[in-house]
């Protein structure tokens, strides 16, 4: 039975469209140790996005962090979630997909904010954005996440880093959030093909997946050769064009800011210096440097 679950030591800690590529040798290998001082950064890193949530006025935000390093591929953003202030697992935790190693199989997981920030790949920076909805959509996306029989129902058999977006075979995490916000605010008729309906929804609203330009041939031959990474759902003209149509956190930013009116945005970012806060401004970038408005936050011992 699929079922929602405190997040454990058994889940991947990462999931990104083609995070494969990305050279890691195997997928469900267990993080590496940080150092106390290193913790201690992300920690506090993780208090001032809890402190931004806090503030917000809202009970329910989009949240999307920088997990693997995707630069090859031009993404910063790799993992997207639902952050809830009344998430049953903690306040302010995040609900989510990751591929359950033990099971060998996608599940939906509530992480509280502190473990969702030190599921980045290098603890010496991060970044976490979030997305903030007007009132009403942001109360129907609250009610869509913690709906347990729609969330599960939007979750797939079968997990691909690189799943298409466009085909119910597998699903990666942020083509589960996608489908979520289809389900909050497509009427969708409930049932066994739910996830055709929100697919449908979503080509009819314009969404665009990725596409993720996978540099060379060579990678996307490779990548076939990686667990967890398939192609057997992708058009085969995406695959020669080396564009490949997966759900990232870039597009699913792009759609909400595009169709949703109103809908504010802030970005964090830390190095080993100092955090940045940027509300409804440019993209931080991956250097993380901040600028006139920006709020600052020594991390000075």
């Amino acid at each position: 039975m699929r079922r929602l679950a405190s997040m454990g030591a058994g889940a991947l800690l990462l999931c990104a469209a083609s995070a494969a590529w990305a050279g890691l040798p195997t997928f469900c290998e267990r993080p590496r140790e940080i150092s106390a001082g290193e913790q201690d950064r992300v920690l506090r890193f993780a208090g001032a996005v809890k402190d931004e949530l806090e503030r917000s006025g809202q009970r329910v935000a989009l949240v999307a962090r920088a997990g693997v390093d995707l630069s090859r591929f031009g993404l910063l953003y790799s993992h997207a979630g639902v952050a809830l202030m009344d998430n049953p697992g903690s306040r302010w935790g995040v609900r989510q997909l990751y591929y359950a190693c033990e099971e060998a199989r996608p599940r939906l997981f509530d992480q509280g904010m502190s473990g969702f920030a030190l599921g980045a790949d290098a603890p010496s920076h991060g970044h976490v954005s979030l997305l903030f909805l007007p009132d009403a959509q942001s109360a129907q996306l609250e009610k869509a996440a913690l709906d347990k029989p729609l969330a599960l129902s939007l979750l797939a058999g079968e997990y691909s880093a690189n799943a298409y977006a466009f085909s119910t075979r597998y699903q990666n995490c942020n083509q589960w959030v996608i489908e979520l916000l289809a389900g909050a605010w497509g009427g969708l008729p409930r049932g066994e093909h739910v996830r055709e309906a929100a697919q449908d929804w979503l080509r009819a609203q314009g969404y665009a997946a990725g596409p993720v330009r996978i540099p060379s041939h060579l990678l996307m031959f490779a990548g076939q050769f990686v667990p967890l990474v398939h192609v057997d759902d992708h058009p085969v003209e995406d695959i020669h064009a080396l564009a490949m149509q997966v759900s990232v956190p870039d597009a699913i930013e792009g759609f909400v800011r595009r169709t949703v009116p109103g809908t504010r945005h802030v970005e964090l970012c830390h190095d080993t210096r100092q955090i940045v806060v940027r509300r409804d401004g440019p993209p931080l970038g991956a250097e993380c440097r901040a600028m006139a408005g920006d709020e600052v936050i020594s991390l000075g011992t």
